[in-house]
């Protein structure tokens, strides 16, 4: 009779704990917002450009002509990436900023095709055919875009997802402080 109320007590307690913990978990938070985001530097990367195939360090793409840097990462297989090239296309015409693409785990052809038929609203274009140079900057996925000062080296703002023209205006927003 005494062990049959220790088991009882026992599974109770286990009951109680599996209940409060997935009742815990269900009232957390778990969407990701980019205002979660720690304003930080940019980390410098070395990288083949698209076009070129010549080495670059992306710390040597900042320049004094342009206010803000825009690292787009993107792909020619992401049609996310697709439905945003026409914002980037405008953004390109902005002289306040560069616009410099990471091509993310793409074949150089496809990537080539898709900026063709679209349109390269990048200045250079670096190649991460691994992936890991988005890993190391901090990237989720793609698209992603990053607003960078240009004079610090800071990264201003993160974009998940596709620009669409709500960020667009954000980003010119922005441009304009």
């Amino acid at each position: 009779m005494k062990n049959r109320n220790i088991k009882f007590f026992i599974i109770s307690l286990l009951v109680i704990f599996i209940f409060t913990t997935l009742a815990i978990g269900l009232k957390k938070e778990s969407t990701y917002t980019t205002e979660n985001i720690n304003i930080e530097n940019i980390e410098n990367f070395r990288s083949k450009e698209l076009f070129s195939n010549e080495l670059i360090e992306f710390t040597s793409l900042f320049d004094q002509n342009e206010k803000f840097i825009i690292l787009n990462i993107w792909a020619s297989w992401c049609l996310p990436c697709r439905s945003e090239h026409e914002f980037l296309m405008k953004l390109s015409q902005n002289s306040d900023i560069k616009i410099v693409g990471l091509n993310y785990k793409d074949n150089q052809e496809n990537a080539k095709e898709f900026l063709k038929e679209l349109g390269n609203p990048f200045e250079k274009i670096l190649i991460d055919r691994k992936g890991l140079i988005a890993i190391e900057i901090g990237a989720y996925g793609i698209p992603e875009t990053y607003l960078i000062d240009n004079y610090d080296k800071k990264i201003i703002k993160k974009y998940i997802g596709p620009i669409d023209k709500i960020k667009m205006e954000k980003i010119i927003s922005i441009l304009k402080l």
